[in-house]
């Protein structure tokens, strides 16, 4: 096992585990503000859409009683390296969408990402559910390059959000079937 920049160790074994609200809600919001400065150079923006981290923890919360394995952190050994968001599109019940799919700062670029997407396939896979959405920032070069890379298809602008390119990712009949 080596030792990574911030002292945790890599090799240990990586798992999800569903997010416990009542010990990690302010880690939650942590990686999700973390995200809205990766993807739009600030954090306001979760505060237009959320108003208050409260708003965005009971969300979650909801989220997670209505869709049981949505929202997970990926655990690095004793460390929350990751967190995923998952539901149904707005537009299709058919329809898988990735709100939020992060990783903390030292785990990037070490190919513990691959488990995200691995995980998030998997889960709408299971859902029956044929294809998935998610958006991404034009400004958040290495999101793209990661979709890309795992086969994330960018389809573009999002009619429905102008600012942010709209991601879709086809599942193969063998992962629907697991």
């Amino acid at each position: 096992m080596t030792r990574s920049r911030k002292g945790s160790v890599r090799g240990e074994p990586l798992y999800f585990a569903p997010i416990n609200l009542g010990e990690h809600a302010d880690l939650c919001v942590r990686f999700r503000l973390d995200s809205y400065v990766c993807s739009f150079g600030s954090s306001a923006r979760f505060y237009a859409d959320n108003t208050t981290d409260e708003g965005y923890v009971d969300w979650l919360r909801k989220r997670m009683r209505e869709l049981p394995g949505s929202c997970v952190h990926l655990w690095r050994g004793i460390e929350i390296i990751g967190q995923l968001e998952m539901g149904r599109s707005g537009e299709s019940s058919q329809i898988g969408y990735v709100n939020l799919c992060y990783l903390v700062p030292d785990a990037r670029g070490s190919g513990v990402s691959r488990r995200l997407d691995e995980y998030l396939c998997e889960f709408h896979a299971k859902l029956g559910l044929e294809r998935a959405h998610l958006n991404v920032s034009p400004s958040n070069d290495r999101a793209i390059r990661f979709y890309e890379k795992y086969c994330w298809k960018n389809r573009g602008d999002d009619p429905r959000h102008a600012e942010l390119l709209l991601f879709e990712k086809t599942f193969t009949p063998a992962q629907r079937a697991r």
